[in-house]
Order: C-alpha cells, then structure tokens, then sequence
C-alpha cells in the first residue's frame, strides 16, 4: 500500500459525498463503476443506470445530507463513519452511518451501508 493511493482512496470517498451533498447526479454517478453494487438495508442497486434512478429518488424524495465524521482507508477499502440528515414526511431527521467502499481504478465498485435503526426510511 501507498500513501498516494490512501489519499486517492480519501478523495473518490469525499467528491462522493460532495456530489452527493451537491444533488449532482451526473457527478455521483462518475464515481462509481459501471457495474457498482450499491446495498443498504434490504436494497441492492447493481450498475450505473439503477444507481442514477436510485439516488435521484432519494435526492428528490428525503433531500439527503451527509456529514463524514470519521474516514479509515488502507489501499483501495475504506470504511466511513456519517451523519446524514434527511427530510421524512416533512420532518428532518439525523442518523448514524457507517459505510464501507471497495474501489477500483478510483471509483466506486462496491458499497454496503448501515443506517442506524431500521435501514428503510419513510
């Protein structure tokens, strides 16, 4: 392992959370590779085109922020401690996030993430 691919590692883990946080989908979605599984709860999201209608809905839907509170990174895994603040039948909410993310080529081929509580909200 390298201190450069650490650090590049930290970087795709914040641009996401940028984008995220931005609602620029199209900069979400180069993040990610184009076959990425993305699991939370109960869901899994395979591949860019279910990624982009997956989080459009919810960037629309709950208008989503996230927070990095704690990021640990060895090569190209990291494991992420979040806050995410969202909006669930017109009040705000604040859970505890724990996400872990497996790279490739500097993108985003694998994500599993923990919601504090019960994975599905609304």
């Amino acid at each position: 392992m390298t201190a450069t691919k650490t650090t590049d590692t930290a970087a795709v883990i914040h641009e996401h959370v940028r984008a995220f946080n931005a609602r620029d989908l199209d900069a979400l979605l180069a993040g990610f590779t184009e076959d990425a599984l993305w699991v939370t709860g109960t869901t899994a999201v395979r591949g860019r085109a279910a990624l982009a209608e997956f989080f459009q809905d919810a960037m629309q839907g709950l208008l989503p922020t996230l927070t990095v509170q704690s990021l640990v990174t060895e090569g190209s895994e990291a494991a992420c401690q979040l806050t995410e603040t969202l909006t669930v039948h017109g009040d705000e909410q604040t859970f505890s996030i724990a996400g872990f993310y497996l790279l490739h080529n500097r993108r985003i081929a694998s994500a599993k993430i923990y919601r504090e509580g019960k994975a599905e909200v609304g």
